[in-house]
């Protein structure tokens, strides 16, 4: 007898990245899944790390002296709890809870915006196009997906997605880009004939698959759906550098050590650079 499904028996997976945890110090933990030994990049994504969830004691933070890039643009996205933010522009966000929990990204820059001039945004969430259905919630966090667009300039065509399934819930996620992944936040992933995920997994999809979403329970799933358009070349990767081009990683490693950036007022402290750099990493 013919398989109904037989076409389909090949599945939507690429690659699943179960990432490790490094503890920061008391008990704070981090999981990089970007970038990975199976996979480096997701379109422009080339860094993605779930920080925490994690409650810090009273006078307690995470604490990150000055440090440098290139390139890029970091994308701090909170489930929960809140942070202080300084930069070289004197741009100053100020909140003070103890819990901490979240994503941080970094977004390689297309090779003719690279060296854009640094700017910062903080977008409330109410601010993000926000996207109801039947136990379903979502907010398009940067890019545009599902037909609606964020508000946070982008400079390459890319996607950044809040997904909240309750349990039972269930929704599609259309081959928009030819670089998609899911990130699996908090509860299990259903993916039909693909399988269940557990938190912490990043599933990346393979070209021009198009995959139902569901939470099989018992309790509610949160998700990250990213990806875009490939990169328009090579990226090198080395410390907090990312650019097109291993010159231009020299030059920003000179740059720091020569006290070249520009200084983040109130901060006095000074990062140096790795003793053991090595050459840069080359993605893809």
């Amino acid at each position: 007898m013919d398989n109904p499904d037989s076409h389909d028996d090949i599945g939507a997976l690429d690659i699943v990245i179960v990432p490790p945890t490094h503890d920061l110090g008391d008990g704070f933990q981090v999981r990089r899944a970007l970038p990975s030994r199976q996979r480096r990049m997701v379109g422009p994504f080339v860094f993605l790390d779930q920080m925490g969830p994690h409650v810090f004691d009273a006078g307690r933070g995470l604490d990150v002296r000055p440090h440098p890039h290139v390139c890029l643009a970091t994308v701090t996205y909170l489930f929960d709890g809140e942070i202080l933010h300084r930069d070289s522009l004197g741009s100053v966000l100020r909140q003070g809870k103890s819990n901490l929990f979240g994503l941080q990204c970094w977004v390689a820059l297309p090779t003719r915006h690279e060296e854009t001039d640094p700017a910062f945004a903080h977008i409330e969430a109410g601010a993000l196009p926000f996207i109801e259905g039947e136990g379903v919630e979502a907010r398009v966090v940067a890019g545009s997906f599902w037909g609606r667009r964020a508000p946070v300039a982008t400079l390459s065509d890319m996607f950044y997605v809040d997904v909240k399934l309750r349990a039972g819930a269930r929704i599609a996620m259309p081959p928009e880009y030819p670089e998609q992944a899911i990130y699996i936040v908090e509860g299990r992933l259903d993916l039909g004939r693909d399988g269940v995920f557990e938190p912490g997994q990043l599933v990346v999809l393979k070209p021009g698959a198009e995959v139902m979403l569901g939470a099989p329970g018992p309790g509610p799933t949160r998700i990250m759906l990213l990806g875009g358009e490939p990169m328009d070349g090579p990226r090198f990767l080395s410390w907090n550098f990312v650019a097109s081009s291993e010159e231009r990683i020299e030059q920003a490693r000179r740059d720091w050590q020569a006290g070249a950036f520009p200084q983040v007022p109130g901060e006095t402290e000074f990062i140096p650079l790795p003793e053991q750099q090595g050459k840069p990493v080359r993605y893809p």
